[in-house]
């Protein structure tokens, strides 16, 4: 692997990808942040609402909190595949190819199970500009994951 012709596009969707995890963690930790500080106020002598979820976000509609939370996830663990992708990028040997693949194969999972969420957010409507751009990023990440996979198995001659 020494002059691999797929270096360049790993590279490049290495890159690519990294942003757009650190994109989805800023847009998530904002909807965790927002949940947090307006999410239900249960005071003494008050009681649980009926319908009470502990996985309630203010906005968006009831797959959002899922949605979000299985984001940050996705997110913090595409963000160090990538970290270890740059190890992988500046050796590039047959040694620390199946540590970049393994963690990217990982990453990409959770990033299509938050694609999954987003999907059903989706479906059920109502929400932010701010969350259709996080599922924007979900999306487009769980297809940028599998080609940045599909680079790192490529041709290496």
């Amino acid at each position: 692997m020494a002059n691999g012709s797929m270096k360049p596009v790993a590279t490049l969707l290495l890159l690519l990808n990294f942003c757009m995890y650190v994109v989805l963690l800023g847009i998530g930790g904002w909807a965790m942040n927002r949940a947090i500080d307006h999410g239900f106020v249960i005071g003494p002598g008050l009681q649980l609402p009926a319908h009470f979820s502990p996985i309630f976000f203010p906005m968006g509609n009831a797959a959002t909190g899922f949605f979000v939370t299985f984001a940050l996830i996705a997110g913090v663990v595409g963000a160090a595949s990538c970290i270890s992708g740059f190890i992988h990028l500046r050796v590039w040997s047959h040694e620390s190819s199946p540590a970049a693949a393994t963690v990217a194969t990982i990453a990409w999972t959770l990033t299509l199970l938050a694609m999954g969420f987003a999907c059903k957010e989706i479906e059920l409507q109502y929400r932010n500009a701010r969350l259709v751009a996080m599922e924007a990023f979900s999306i487009i990440l769980s297809v940028t994951q599998l080609l940045y996979i599909a680079a790192l198995h490529g041709p290496s001659v």
